[in-house]
């Protein structure tokens, strides 16, 4: 489906991870120049898609980079686990260095929404050297394990719609940290979270199962602030000036860590802000842009 009236579709691509991975298949949506060294890879929050990130994409394809936009393991058009207790950030770090090896990619830039931002820190914990500049959209090396305890009051319930208004009204009550979207931007966000099941209803495009190892886990704080120490190039934080997922002593500290690291906070957004307001985009698209190592 179109990411909006008039956007060209997306190339979508089914990549096999190959043996390693018992040849489960990932989905990722490709925008942009095939010309482009270090693509931007653009990777979704915990029960969230690739196309959440449309309008980034449109926005950084239209400046000349390749992007692409992954489905996580279990999520939206990619395979789901044949374990659930699988669903984890080794895994999808793990995954996506299979991923680019498969697409001949030594480096990519990153942006990462709240998981997505984590697979970052945890990929960055073995090798650094595969990521370049990182976008790290609400979300930091160190999460409160109370900030996840209303996560998994929707995570994985498998809720059925009868329509996608009904699931659509889902969303905005789950995600209302997303901060003010139009109607189009949530009826885009509803398109590509549903899923039709054999009875014509509508359902969650995710592996409900996801829910196990995340409630198993959830008993501690997230801590990765080895990755964090051994990111090699710059980093742009994003923070929604309502986020419970990153507070703001845990910003500073990344700041006085990482001397130079640029902090963008956005009133009236919460967790996670939804990159498709132009506000938001653009520091994004600058700093990509800034310096690029080919």
């Amino acid at each position: 489906m179109q990411g909006g009236e008039g956007e060209p579709l997306p190339e979508r691509l089914r990549v096999d991870l190959g043996p390693a991975a018992g040849h489960r298949r990932l989905a990722v949506f490709v925008r942009g120049p095939r010309d482009d060294p270090r693509p931007v890879l653009c990777v979704h929050g915990l029960t969230r898609n690739a196309r959440d990130f449309d309008a980034l994409a449109l926005a950084l394809a239209a400046r000349g980079r390749r992007v692409l936009q992954l489905d996580v393991a279990g999520r939206g058009a990619s395979d789901p686990l044949p374990d659930p207790g699988g669903y984890d950030l080794p895994t999808y770090a793990r995954d996506v260095m299979l991923l680019v090896d498969r697409l001949e990619i030594g480096r990519v830039d990153w942006v990462g929404t709240s998981m997505g931002g984590l697979v970052a820190l945890e990929l960055a914990r073995h090798t650094p050297e595969r990521i370049g500049r990182l976008v790290l959209n609400d979300i930091g090396p160190w999460v409160p394990r109370e900030a996840l305890a209303p996560i998994a009051d929707y995570l994985g319930r498998d809720p059925v719609f009868p329509t996608l208004d009904a699931l659509e009204a889902h969303l905005r009550a789950v995600h209302h940290g997303f901060g003010p979207l139009t109607d189009a931007q949530w009826r885009h966000l509803a398109l590509h979270s549903a899923r039709r099941d054999g009875a014509g209803r509508f359902r969650l495009h995710y592996d409900p199962r996801i829910r196990e190892p995340f409630l198993a886990r959830a008993v501690a704080d997230i801590d990765l602030w080895d990755g964090f120490a051994r990111l090699a190039e710059p980093v742009l934080v994003l923070r929604g000036a309502e986020s419970p997922i990153l507070p703001e002593a845990v910003v500073a500290e990344m700041v006085r860590r990482r001397p130079g690291t640029e902090v963008r906070t956005f009133a009236g957004v919460g967790h996670a802000p939804a990159l498709m307001d132009p506000a938001q985009i653009a520091p994004v698209v600058a700093f990509l842009a800034a310096d690029r190592v080919q």
